[in-house]
């Protein structure tokens, strides 16, 4: 799984979202997430058809959304999803939340379906806490291979990141930017000057160093490549003691049925 990707989430104007993930595609990017929910699955599809990058290239995550968790509505939700995004397969499907019609061996027996049929090439969760993750691990025979949460110097789910890595799970930010608040914050900000970068590069390379997937969101050209070039920012110790001594606490995503 690509280190960065491309969110989409809120890119629901079809012409912006194609051309966002093409342009990112075909600047280096080769990791696009999406969802059931966010709307925009066709959209998507067509911006990966649209970029010259070979379709085995891109690794392609969608989820299925807290109403489509009932077994029989995995399997069609993720069939019309494909449909959508005019794949095969996708590299990575997660459960969204926990939540809704979520039935822990219902739900993930038919992920479990999917994957058997190769529908879907790795089982993924979001927005588990540490006790789901755990569930999520003894029901299924695959590999659980990412949980997708919200994650970045204002949030930086140390309990939570050490507790996939004991499972051997890898960790997906969402959110990474946290939804902009990361601008501003005078530690970033300091961080920022240094290296004569975004505080956005800086936010994305602590993440890498955490050793985490980043999927911030973005649609125009500028704000896809500032993200891109985070990749070869390279911060010292000095920057990431900084950074994790922020005393900040911020979550962006907090909804009623959330496990937390």
């Amino acid at each position: 799984m690509p280190a960065l990707g491309l969110g989409t989430w809120q890119n629901t104007d079809p012409e912006d979202c194609a051309a966002a993930v093409a342009t990112a595609l075909e600047m280096g990017y080769r990791h696009i997430d999406t969802a059931q929910a966010y709307g925009n699955e066709e959209d998507v599809g067509d911006g990966i058809a649209r970029a010259d990058v070979a379709r085995d290239d891109v690794f392609l995550a969608t989820k299925v959304w807290i109403d489509q968790l009932a077994a029989d509505d995995v399997l069609a939700s993720t069939e019309e999803s494909l449909r959508k995004l005019g794949v095969d397969a996708v590299d990575l499907l997660y459960v969204h939340w926990p939540a809704g019609a979520y039935d822990p061996e219902e739900t993930l027996g038919a992920f479990e379906s999917l994957h058997e049929s190769g529908l879907i090439n790795r089982i993924g969760i979001s927005n588990f806490q540490p006790e789901g993750v755990a569930e999520a691990v003894e029901l299924t025979d695959a590999p659980i291979f990412a949980n997708q949460i919200e994650c970045h110097p204002l949030l930086p789910q140390e309990e939570l990141r050490a507790h996939c890595a004991d499972h051997n799970i890898e960790v997906v930010a969402y959110s990474p930017l946290a939804r902009g608040e990361v601008f501003g914050v005078p530690e970033l900000r300091s961080v920022a000057e240094k290296h004569g970068v975004s505080e956005a590069q800086v936010s994305l390379a602590w993440l890498r160093e955490k050793g985490v997937t980043a999927i911030p969101k973005a649609t125009s050209e500028s704000h896809i490549r500032d993200n891109w070039e985070s990749g070869s920012l390279g911060l010292d110790d000095e920057d990431v003691a900084r950074i994790d001594g922020i005393d900040r606490r911020d979550r962006r995503v907090d909804p009623d049925f959330a496990p937390w």
